[in-house]
């Protein structure tokens, strides 16, 4: 047997129809930019997540980035974010002119450290980018705590958690602003690059929407930084046609993640955490190895595809060796990257899969 890390074809099978029509639809009316369905599906999302307005942009990245230029963040200012996280976290800082100030992160939920914020806390920092990891939701009240202490803006990356709940609430409402990713992959993915801002706040909103349209207001009339992160309408109209699935698939994620938690339970691996105030969402099923290398190239041999999210913390990147970092300053972070590995999880991995690849990593150990 083969399994993949991910299989979107099986995903995207049963709604295809749907899908091509929806493709069909834009193709009729060629409203190919900020078209039609780009608003409803912007309206649909802020709903679901449970936020006054949502803004379609062309990724999550320039999602993050916009919401900070939303928020006056540029240059001498400073924002805290975990060293444990895709890179495009922290550069989302840099982009914007500012710098990233980098927290350890939690053992447990791997999310940003609140006890780790406030001794990193200057004059100069403006925000929290706290980072709902791997789908699970970060631990927002005592981030927002700390931020109101401080009058700092919280601004959510929720790229991986779309549908994920904290007390109840979807992620990208529980910050000031968010921002979402619609990578393919994702739990809610389109058909290439796209992104999201959610947010409760006028301003933030209409301002975004001017910066992601080359800074208009009123056409011809640039009044902001000429950005162009439009959310392409043939992208909207995929999402639209998925959002309606986005629960569903996310029940099945969790199912199958109780199901390698029972598979896994006596094996020689760390499993994800859960608590009582999150539902976490399994874009990624992350075990723990101290055999980790081992353990991927034996699963790769067996036909089991696996992913490591991420092998290099921030700090270590290429891209900021000149930032003064150094091996050792973030131990947490360090640990879990050379730890962290992702086993195939898709809404539609079967239990014979499953059972295939725990059996092999009980066959490894």
């Amino acid at each position: 047997m083969n399994v993949p890390f991910v299989d979107l074809k099986s995903q995207h099978q049963p709604i295809r129809d749907e899908l091509e029509q929806a493709i069909h639809a834009v193709l009729d009316r060629g409203d190919f930019a900020l078209g039609k369905d780009v608003t409803l599906f912007e309206e649909e999302f802020a709903g679901y997540c449970g936020t006054t307005y949502a803004i379609g942009v062309d990724s999550g990245l320039s999602a993050l980035e916009l919401c900070l230029h939303a928020y006056d963040i540029g240059k001498g200012d400073e924002v805290i974010v975990p060293a444990h996280t895709f890179v495009a976290s922290a550069a989302s800082v840099s982009f914007a002119g500012a710098r990233p100030v980098l927290v350890d992160v939690d053992p447990l939920s791997y999310c940003l450290d609140p006890q780790k914020i406030e001794e990193s806390i200057t004059p100069r920092t403006k925000a929290i980018l706290p980072v709902h990891l791997y789908g699970f939701p970060a631990n927002m009240d005592d981030i927002m705590e700390i931020a109101n202490m401080h009058d700092l803006i919280v601004i959510e990356d929720a790229a991986q958690a779309h549908g994920a709940l904290y007390k109840g609430k979807r992620t990208g409402s529980l910050g000031h602003a968010a921002a979402f990713s619609f990578y393919p992959t994702k739990n809610l993915g389109g058909f290439g690059d796209g992104g999201m801002i959610t947010t409760n706040n006028e301003f933030v909103a209409e301002k975004v929407r001017a910066l992601r349209n080359c800074g208009q207001r009123k056409k011809n009339l640039h009044e902001l930084s000429p950005f162009n992160h439009r959310l392409d309408t043939i992208q909207a109209a995929i999402l639209r046609v998925k959002l309606k699935y986005l629960e569903d698939w996310n029940a099945a994620r969790r199912e199958r993640a109780a199901y390698y938690n029972e598979l896994l339970a006596d094996s020689d691996c760390i499993t994800p955490c859960e608590d009582d105030d999150s539902m976490h969402v399994y874009h990624l099923y992350v075990i723990r190895s101290t055999r980790r290398e081992a353990l991927q190239a034996f699963l790769g041999e067996q036909g089991v595809g696996t992913g490591i999210h991420y092998p290099l913390p921030v700090h270590l990147q290429p891209y900021y060796s000149e930032n003064g970092f150094h091996n050792g300053q973030f131990p947490v972070a360090e640990k879990l990257c050379t730890e962290i590995l992702s086993l195939p999880m898709f809404p539609t991995i079967s239990r014979e899969q499953m059972e295939f690849v725990s059996k092999r990593i009980f066959q490894f150990f």
